[in-house]
């Protein structure tokens, strides 16, 4: 067996396939071995290979633009050999899953790559925060996977008509979303997620507390990953995953978990807002005005579809939010959209100023 062909062999339950073959033939000419990244700890990594699994420096990769480092979920050209071992180069990215940084410069971090699923952790041992839900659902169709909504800890829902509720809830802030209720403690819901996780490759997000890592654990089928309560006055977690972890999957597939995230910002993701609020963006083609804001503008589908009951309020006003957060995003690297938003506000302060001097001359 040529080495070629035995790296495919131990590499297609990780995903490796004839097109990640074809994209790593100059690094195979120039003797470096395929792996993936299962797991990236401070400068280094765990990368799985046709020899097992090997660590390795990351510092020959662009290391200080977020968007360029290694992550979980790349395919690398990694030294065959050598004390300590370095990653060459990762090939071209088929999907990412990437949120803004919590630093004031407008920069994007990568929490997971070549993701065919993303899927979203809800816990219904606490309110439900649609708000949240959109804005994960968001960023995952902008990464170019296919997003599902799994409700977690749906024992702790006996009645079946609230958990329909629930379900129906969610279902009207994810529209062209499959959302699945799964209770991991008792294997309720497991199969319909296992046939969809089954095949590419699954990244599973929420925030601290959803019961991703005992998700996890059900869908490996053995304790890979540490569990530990969630706090009961907040139904909130301790973050018991610190890293973000590859997992090869017993009935194919492999997986993605990622540490609970707190903070979910936007970055450059306006395609994936409007998939997420599709029926908003159906009903804006027929505004009176192509550029409505669905504010005060005559002639809005939006806010008449809001006022006869077709749209629920809290729908806009989260698109509303969204829309004006991944702006304000853009506009940090963006000279034209910044000049923009200048003559956005200049436009509706002197509108505003126009309101109130009316209001003050019919009252005197």
């Amino acid at each position: 067996m040529t080495s070629t062909s035995a790296a495919s062999s131990a590499l297609t339950p990780y995903g490796w396939d004839e097109t990640w073959a074809e994209a790593f033939a100059p690094y195979a000419a120039d003797g470096l071995l395929p792996g993936r990244v299962v797991r990236v700890d401070r400068g280094q990594c765990d990368i799985v290979t046709a020899g097992g699994t090997v660590r390795a420096d990351t510092e020959f990769v662009v290391p200080r633009d977020p968007m360029k480092v290694v992550c979980t979920g790349d395919w690398v050209a990694v030294d065959p050999d050598g004390d300590p071992r370095y990653v060459r180069a990762y090939l071209p990215r088929r999907t990412a899953f990437v949120r803004s940084t919590s630093s004031k410069r407008s920069e994007g971090q990568i929490l997971a790559a070549n993701v065919d699923h993303a899927v979203v952790a809800v816990s219904l041992a606490v309110e439900l925060d649609l708000g949240r839900v959109e804005r994960f659902l968001a960023l995952a169709w902008e990464s170019g996977a296919q997003p599902v909504v799994v409700l977690t800890k749906a024992d702790l829902v006996p009645d079946p008509v609230t958990l329909a509720h629930l379900v129906e809830d969610v279902e009207t802030s994810a529209p062209g979303v499959p959302v699945l209720t799964v209770s991991a403690l008792h294997g309720d819901g497991l199969d319909v997620l296992v046939a969809l996780v089954g095949s590419g490759t699954s990244v599973l997000l929420g925030q601290s507390g959803a019961g991703k890592s005992t998700l996890a654990n059900a869908l490996v089928g053995a304790d890979v990953m540490d569990v530990r309560a969630a706090r009961d006055v907040d139904g909130k977690g301790r973050h018991t995953t610190t890293t973000r972890n590859l997992l090869a999957l017993p009935s194919g597939g492999v997986l993605i978990d990622t540490p609970g995230l707190r903070g979910v910002g936007l970055f450059d993701a306006e395609t994936g807002v409007g998939q997420v609020f599709s029926e908003i963006e159906d009903l804006a083609e027929d505004c009176r005005f192509h550029d409505c804001a669905h504010e005060s503008e005559p002639g809005c589908a939006v806010r008449s579809a809001v006022e006869n009951g077709e749209l629920p309020a809290r729908r806009l006003e989260s698109y509303r939010k969204l829309i004006r957060e991944n702006q304000w995003i853009v506009a940090k690297t963006d000279a034209r959209v910044r000049a923009e938003l200048r003559r956005d506000w200049k436009r509706k302060g002197a509108e505003g100023r126009a309101a109130m001097e009316a209001k003050r001359g019919r009252w005197k």
